[in-house]
């Protein structure tokens, strides 16, 4: 959008994790307000109209309208967290939370240069948004401990990877797929 910049481009405006995003890690965009490639966003116009805020949550108004119905579907990245998320930066602060978003990032750059048989992109994208940070830990943990895995190949190496993601994410009750938005009407 015209006119939007923003400093911060690892956290949207919304709440969401431009870090972690597969549009961003492709290069295909730029983050929320951080340049050339932003798509027009109903909240990047609503924060130049209150001055430019750099997190919706940091409007007076907020939660405001903008929000409603926000969270029933994903996109290409999971909207399921936005709301814990944007509750765990404001509890942490802004730069203990980017510094998990990082270590996150260093996770899913693992997973994607050495696990991925070319179909887990989206699982691994979506693990690593959805889940705690500490449970990404322990599944790399289990990963490296196995030095069986050097001898196989890739497609064994991404099948026992989605297995332990999958399995964190049973124990949390959390589903790695994407949820569709439910059609209006």
């Amino acid at each position: 959008m015209k006119g939007f910049t923003r400093t911060e481009t690892r956290a949207s405006l919304c709440g969401l994790n431009c870090a972690l995003c597969s549009m961003h890690l492709g290069g295909y965009c730029p983050g929320c307000g951080g340049g050339a490639g932003n798509q027009s966003c109903a909240k990047a116009r609503c924060s130049l109209e209150h001055g430019g805020v750099p997190f919706c949550w940091e409007c007076p108004e907020y939660p405001c309208p903008h929000y409603e119905g926000f969270d029933d579907g994903d996109s290409f990245v999971p909207h399921r967290n936005r709301q814990q998320d944007i509750a765990q930066v404001q509890a942490l602060g802004l730069e203990a939370y980017l510094v998990q978003l990082e270590k996150k990032r260093t996770i899913l750059d693992e997973l994607l240069a050495h696990y991925n048989d070319g179909r887990r992109k989206t699982l691994f994208n979506t693990a690593v948004y959805l889940l705690p940070l500490e449970d990404l830990q322990s599944v790399m943990t289990s990963l490296d401990s196995r030095p069986e895995l050097w001898q196989q190949e890739i497609k064994e190496w991404a099948r026992v990877a989605v297995e332990l993601l999958q399995e964190a994410a049973d124990r949390r009750s959390i589903s790695l797929k994407l949820n569709k938005k439910p059609r209006k009407g």
